[in-house]
């Protein structure tokens, strides 16, 4: 079933996103490092959260930068899946982050493309991460 099907379907019922949020992390076990919470899922646009907790913390009780690319993958691998033509498939060339602040609180990560784009290309896509203080993180 295509992922953007399973999140319309999923998330009308009680406790919905919650379930996608981990029926997701099973397709891709290494999403479940930092049991991203999906908010917002359609073509074009995928958005959700990791949580602040002690398993994503680094040595300065802060999120670890790697916990957020993470987040940031998760979500554009969910963008990418709800948008791509069925029979094609996207695969990550790459990632460049910037730490610009400590992450102190829970991180919004958010994934979108020009919905002009070729949605079987998707060369460039723009990943953001945010902490709940508004700081973008990396």
């Amino acid at each position: 079933m295509k992922v953007l099907t399973l999140y319309r379907q999923v998330s009308r019922l009680p406790q919905g996103r919650w379930v996608f949020s981990r029926l997701f992390a099973l397709k891709a076990p290494y999403f479940g490092t930092v049991r991203p919470q999906f908010v917002d899922l359609r073509p074009n646009y995928a958005e959700l959260t990791v949580r602040k907790r002690r398993a994503v913390h680094n040595h300065i009780k802060t999120v670890h930068v790697i916990a957020i690319c993470n987040g940031l993958e998760a979500a554009m691998g969910a963008l990418a899946e709800a948008s791509v033509p069925s029979g094609r498939r996207w695969i990550p060339k790459g990632m460049d982050v910037r730490y610009t602040a400590k992450a102190v609180s829970d991180i919004t990560c958010i994934a979108e493309t020009d919905p002009e784009q070729k949605a079987d290309l998707l060369d460039e896509a723009v990943v953001v991460a945010r902490d709940l203080s508004g700081l973008r993180p990396s």
